[in-house]
């Protein structure tokens, strides 16, 4: 069986090549709205707490997609690394959503009209995942905004809708391999050529769908209280007897990929990754196992913040994809689609400005 993903492949983005240019000399200083020199011994989560006051770093890694990709835990000094303004902005110069209108406006003048004859993309997603996917947000949310654009760039002239059901776990049970719909938006997608490490759902997200190129990345962290004893793990190993909450519904192959299975740890699966914040301050676990910001939010939510540590070292990156069900006889020329149209936004920097404006719009509601 081919693998999902054959290879790496990166996208120079003309918009974030360009803004590279126009800033400033490299700077010393860790600061927001300009680029910085890598020196000896930086993390990106100490830059990042250096130049937005956050260990964050979310934001750092979308505006250095490409330079960071290969890896992101280790920076060499000397790597010149655009710091975005605290809004999202490449520079103080340049405006949010302008590079999404340019695209939009080239492609009313330029695209051909969507083709009526061929029956639309019918596209999934799930509320409760902000602000990746709800219907509250602009779009539907980051992800389900950059599928729906990238249906309409790249050449393609195809009609989608947009459906939404909250029970993710029928996404890829009942609704894909029925072909109820053809897209499920968004999933990440564990390394393929390790299937002997993962357990049945991780197997099956490489044997019965097909993905699309990386959508978005995320850094799935460990995060435990200040005074901890797993505090300072430097490997997995040290992790050994850890209670571990995953919240429901979250893919579990980052931690049986990291050797994190049991009976050398024990998994515990609560709701929602509020639950698992609230259970690790009380002492009920002792770590918390999930993306960065959704573990920032819980704990800004819970005003723990200055509580817990969030391990600059055992960070995994994990991408979200599009994925179709191998049983769809056009599963490879919807993902086929996407994925040209997914090229297109990333040289053009609209991937960035749909990131960027849907992170900014985000913050501004939860301040």
């Amino acid at each position: 069986m081919a693998q999902i993903m054959t290879g790496k492949r990166h996208y120079w983005s003309a918009a974030l090549t360009a803004a590279l240019l126009s800033l400033p000399v490299a700077a010393m200083a860790q600061e927001a709205c300009a680029t910085y020199t890598v020196q000896p011994g930086d993390s990106l989560s100490s830059i990042a707490e250096a130049a937005y006051g956050s260990f964050d770093y979310q934001m750092i890694f979308n505006a250095n997609r490409d330079a960071l990709a290969a890896n992101p835990n280790t920076l060499p000094a000397g790597l010149q690394l655009i710091l975005p303004c605290d809004d999202g902005r490449l520079t103080a110069e340049s405006e949010l959503s302008a590079v999404i209108a340019a695209e939009d406006a080239r492609q009313s003048e330029t695209a051909a009209p969507v083709n009526a004859l061929q029956p639309p993309l019918r596209f999934v997603s799930g509320n409760g995942w902000k602000p990746f996917a709800d219907e509250s947000l602009t779009g539907g949310g980051i992800l389900v905004r950059i599928a729906t654009t990238a249906l309409q760039r790249g050449g393609n002239n195809r009609g989608g809708t947009v459906e939404w059901v909250d029970d993710w776990g029928a996404h890829t049970d009942v609704l894909l391999p029925s072909g109820a719909f053809d897209v499920s938006i968004a999933w990440s997608v564990p390394d393929c050529t390790k299937l002997d490490l993962l357990g049945d759902e991780g197997k099956r997200r490489c044997t019965d769908f097909i993905a699309s190129l990386p959508v978005y990345e995320v850094a799935d962290t460990i995060s435990t209280l200040n005074d901890s004893k797993y505090v300072n793990a430097s490997t997995y190993q040290d992790l050994a007897g850890a209670r571990i909450c995953k919240p429901e519904g979250w893919s579990m192959f980052p931690l049986e990929q990291a050797g994190l299975i049991e009976p050398f740890v024990t998994h515990v699966r609560l709701a929602t990754p509020k639950d698992c914040a609230e259970a690790l301050v009380a002492g009920e676990v002792d770590v918390l196992s999930i993306e960065l910001e959704s573990a920032n939010e819980a704990f800004r939510e819970l005003g723990v913040i200055d509580q817990v540590s969030i391990n600059p070292t055992l960070v995994n990156f994990l991408t979200f994809h599009f994925i179709s069900s191998r049983t769809n006889p056009r599963a490879r020329i919807y993902i086929a689609m996407l994925n040209e149209g997914l090229t297109e936004m990333r040289e053009s920097g609209e991937w960035y400005d749909i990131v960027a404006t849907g992170l900014a719009e985000y913050n501004q509601t939860n301040q």
